[in-house]
Order: structure tokens, then sequence, then C-alpha cells
């Protein structure tokens, strides 16, 4: 009776929503200490409080085949069947990362093809880390946006054959889903459209190139133009140049020490004369 689902579900793909998972692990689940204890009578309610506490992701693993805590988790799902609003508020939760990956794997198990790619695709810019528990019990790493993209690629995931989803370009061409755009296109189409204003402001501050005008007739020369050159004049060296200040400073410092130069001169030509008449004299 508590492996029963509730009578109020509907099928899901044609047939019994808890058919989705194979018999063996069904069979292996509802054996579990974790569903006889935890599981066991958990409303729709209760079992936000349950998807909280995960703390890693995964199917069955060792050689027994133990039953995760999450595929448990999903089995009970599928069993009461919550209501819609739920399983996009765990897909939109931002805070538990579990949580979130627990609304999409349900979403990708009970889902038509358009509310797949509507409600996962979105996902695809979440690049946390989680734990992913492999078959031999041992912890992998894996981010939001891969198990995103095995959900959305792979046929089987975490041990669960997953319902064939329609390809999406058929969607798009049916008009039943918009083209994805990538965020790292938005980023290249800002990047490019910044390059392209920069450029254009580059074009702006260069002075605009004059172009000349082929289909009008081309003008005569001015008769300036045609006229010999008149000779040069040489200028002659007896014409004073006009002389900076500097020059000027060091010519008059030159002219000075020309005439010191003489005047000392003069005076020792004079002392000489001096001394010849005293020795006249004396003689």
């Amino acid at each position: 009776m508590a492996n029963r689902t509730v009578k109020e579900a509907a099928s899901v793909k044609g047939t019994n929503p808890q058919y989705l998972i194979e018999k063996i692990i069904r069979t292996r689940i509802y054996d579990s200490q974790y569903w006889k204890e935890t599981c066991f009578a958990l409303s729709a309610e209760l079992l936000v409080d349950k998807a909280v506490e995960l703390k890693f992701i995964g199917g069955v693993y060792g050689g027994n085949i133990k039953p995760s805590a999450f595929i448990c988790l999903v089995l009970k799902m599928l069993q009461i069947q919550p209501d819609r609003d739920i399983i996009i508020e765990f897909i939109k939760n931002e805070e538990f990362k579990y949580v979130r990956a627990l609304g999409a794997f349900y979403m990708r198990l009970v889902g038509t093809s358009v509310e797949c790619y509507k409600y996962l695709e979105p996902l695809y810019n979440d690049y946390r880390k989680m734990k992913r528990m492999n078959r031999s019990g041992k912890y992998e790493l894996i981010h939001v946006d891969e198990f995103i993209d095995e959900l959305l690629r792979e046929e089987r995931v975490l041990d669960v054959q997953l319902p064939r989803l329609q390809k999406r370009s058929v969607l798009e061409e049916n008009n039943q889903i918009e083209p994805r755009v990538s965020v790292l296109d938005e980023d290249v189409d800002d990047s490019e459209s910044s390059d392209d204003s920069e450029e254009d402001e580059k074009m702006e501050d260069q002075p605009k190139k004059k172009y000349r005008d082929l289909d009008k007739p081309e003008r005569s020369p001015s008769p300036r133009f045609l006229r010999s050159p008149s000779p040069k004049r040489k200028r002659s060296r007896t014409r004073s140049r006009s002389r900076s200040p500097r020059e000027r400073k060091h010519h008059r410092r030159s002219t000075s020490k020309h005439r010191e130069r003489d005047r000392g001169e003069r005076k020792e030509k004079e002392r000489e004369r001096e001394r010849d008449k005293e020795k006249r004299r004396r003689d």
C-alpha cells in the first residue's frame, strides 16, 4: 500500500509514473533503509525539507545495487506527483543546488519536450560544482550546467532511462519555442558592438579626405605657376645679418676683451720707454 501511486496521479508517457524507473531499481529502493525511514508517508510539503538535506546526486551504487537518497526522492516524487508549481520552484531555487538538480531531473522525466527546454536551458548559466556518486560508490565533481546538458542530450542518466526528447530544431520550425540565445553569444555581440563604436569614433576623429570628382573637367593651372622662376639674389657678404641677443652679447664680450688687451699692451710699451729714459739719464 505504501508503495502504490496516489489515485489522483496522472499517467506519464501513457504509463504509471513509477514505471519510468526500472523494476529492479524500484525493488531495491523499496527495500532500502532510507525509503522505509524517510520516504514512508512523505507528503509534498515534507519533501522540500528532505530535498534541502541532500549532499550529492546519484543513482545506484555498489555490487548489491544500493540506491542513493537522490534517486529515492525522485521515485517518491513520481509516486505522490507534487504540483507543477512546486517543481518549478525547485528548478528556480538558486540557494540549494541539489534541490535544483532534483527538480530538473523530475521535470525531465514527466515534462513535455517544450517544458524541458523552457525550464532546463536557463540552468546552463549555473556553473556551481556538485558531488555525484558513481557506480563504485566514489564521489566525483560535476557542474550544474554539465548535469543539465546530460539531461537534455543523453538517453540514460543516473541509471535511469530517460523518455525520448523531441529535437529542438523541430520545435523551432513549428514555432513552439524560440531559438536559444547563449550568454556567450550576447557577450560576443556586446564586444563586437563596442569595437564597432570605437572604430566609428576613430574614423570621426581622423580628418576627412577630399576626393576629386572624376566627372568634372580638370581646372587649368593658374598663369602664375607657368611663369619661369625669377633668379635668386645672392646675399652680399657685407650685408649685416640680424643677430640673436645671445650672439650680440657674445660679440660685446669679445670686443671688450680686445680693448682691454690693447690697453695692457700700451701700458707695457710706456713703461719700457720710461725705463729706457732712466737708463740714458744714468749713463
